[in-house]
């Protein structure tokens, strides 16, 4: 508008202060003819680019050299939302189907997506995709990132500070963004190299506060810092076996490492560990509300395989708790001595260690919110947005990547949940905010499982990007409704969705498959 106002100025007025010079006393002739018409021309033009803004943007294929952004305005969501089941209100597309087994994603402010591969083709472990003619659809797909695969459990993938920061299971990287490109031109700068070799639970995540730290975990690769040669005879039989005391694991993993952002090529020893004891954490957030650090920890497993004594496998189903965490420097949450008891709300002794599910464990940090068991929470986001209804401000996604082990009952997960804040703290009262992933009523093994979600982002406009481990596709979740009229009634459908096989709590008898 100033701009617009500045040419008014140059074309206008000052021609009309030399005609005054010319010819004295003609000037308010013209100041009412040209101001009248030029108010007109503002404010026609003003409108024209209001209205402009919410048109879709043009693009050439052939120029990179252009900034787009996107707009949800007038969007259409699939008829079936992808296959997905959402609350009232809510639609989605699906971006793309299937650019291949992916991680975590990032969406620019543009509405470029960044997807971390879990297969790199070459040394290409990331793909940019982008929308050129805004129907919300990706129709540029760009493969990049000329790293070293090292894994299948690189993970993050993060835009921070003008920098794409992105990671394989023993480096963490970034490259600077270009504005007017889809893919960095530069080669990846490397900010962390892990010294030790490729192990389970080896996702890389990252979060970053608003004082220059990055934050990564280092999870343990272990179940329970199991000491193998302590199992009693030469039987296959995981029973009896002991946890190693201490457990050396935790002097190098188990954990969440702070680092300086902007220093290249650190190692282990230049970060400072601000809290132990955690297993394996794959997704971790930095809440601005709070100033405080969140991630979400899958609990052990095998509590039947190792005690039968003590837990039945309808026991090892239910138990223990994920852990929604927030992360203070010091905290210590117990891993691989105890676990978490959602349904007592105790840290318990683990029965490596002397526990028999009765036994309680003191002096452990305990998480702020448990989560059903076993269905691997792999992402969660704050939502920031505006788009979506009042109630989702400040709350937390979490994206639930699915269980593998509670046979003989179902499996469990595959979805992603909503959890409420209120002042700060969770409800304690997890939401289903998207079903529809599994494509099946009875999950026996994670593979009968159609879409695994894994990453979660929010667009520039507040919508909310979700992708998934099996195919890579890629949904946009976008808000139709009516904002003020939004409440449980909208909810309805998706509670009625909590009886289904992979999202209840399993009944002990009757959901034990071994006996249908």
């Amino acid at each position: 508008m100033t701009s617009i106002v500045r040419s008014f100025e140059m074309l206008i007025i000052f021609p009309i202060s030399c005609l005054e010079k010319t010819f004295p006393g003609t000037s308010s002739i013209f100041c009412n003819t040209f101001f009248s018409w030029g108010f007109i021309f503002i404010v026609l033009f003003t409108n024209c680019q209001k209205k402009k803004s919410s048109d879709t943007t043009k693009y050439d294929k052939k120029n990179s050299n252009q900034i787009i952004k996107i707009e949800n305005i007038g969007l259409k969501t699939d008829e079936d939302n992808g296959g997905l089941f959402l609350p009232d209100g809510f639609g989605a597309l699906v971006v793309a189907d299937s650019v291949g087994p992916s991680r975590h994603l990032a969406v620019n402010d543009n509405g470029d997506i960044y997807v971390k591969l879990r297969v790199a083709t070459g040394n290409n472990g990331n793909i940019a995709l982008r929308d050129t003619n805004n129907d919300g659809k990706a129709d540029v797909f760009m493969r990049f990132g000329d790293y070293p695969n090292d894994g299948k459990f690189g993970t993050e993938m993060r835009i921070h500070n003008g920098y794409l920061y992105f990671s394989s299971e023993l480096v963490v990287y970034r490259q600077k963004l270009n504005p007017f490109k889809l893919i960095p031109d530069e080669k990846p700068e490397i900010i962390l190299v892990d010294p030790y070799p490729i192990r389970w639970h080896n996702a890389k995540s990252l979060a970053f506060d608003n004082d220059g730290n990055m934050y990564v975990t280092f999870s343990a690769p272990t179940n329970a810092c199991e000491d193998w040669e302590s199992k009693p005879g030469d039987s296959n039989s995981t029973a009896n076996v002991k946890g190693e005391f201490p457990c050396s694991q935790l002097d190098i993993l188990g954990g969440i490492w702070k680092f300086d952002e902007n220093k290249l090529g650190q190692s282990k020893s230049d970060g400072q560990r601000i809290a132990t004891g955690i297993r394996s954490v794959v997704g971790i957030s930095w809440n601005n509300e709070d100033n405080s650090l969140y991630a979400i920890n899958h609990g052990r497993d095998f509590l039947h395989n190792h005690a039968p004594q003590f837990f039945s496998e309808w026991q090892n189903a239910v138990l223990p708790a994920e852990e929604l965490m927030k992360i203070k420097e010091g905290d210590d949450y117990g891993w691989p001595y105890s676990y978490y008891d959602h349904f007592k709300n105790k840290k318990m002794l683990a029965p490596e260690y002397g526990g028999n599910g009765v036994k309680e464990a003191k002096g452990y940090t305990n998480p702020i919110m448990g989560l059903p068991a076993h269905w691997a929470p792999n992402d969660l986001l704050f939502y920031k947005g505006n788009q979506f209804p009042k109630k989702y401000k400040k709350g937390v996604f979490i994206a639930f990547h699915g269980s593998t082990n509670r046979v003989p009952y179902p499996q469990g997960g595959y979805i992603v949940a909503f959890v409420p804040f209120i002042n700060e703290k969770p409800t304690n009262k997890w939401e289903i905010f998207a079903d529809g992933f599994a494509g099946v009523d009875t999950i026996v093994n994670m593979s009968d499982a159609k879409y695994r979600p894994m990453g979660l982002s929010e667009g520039p406009d507040g919508s909310l990007y979700i992708s998934e481990s099996k195919k890579g596709k890629i949904w946009r979740i976008l808000f139709n409704g009516d904002s003020e009229t939004f409440g449980e009634k909208q909810l309805v459908n998706m509670e009625k969705r909590k009886t289904k096989s992979y999202i209840k709590m399993p009944n002990e008898k009757t959901d034990n498959l071994s006996f249908k």
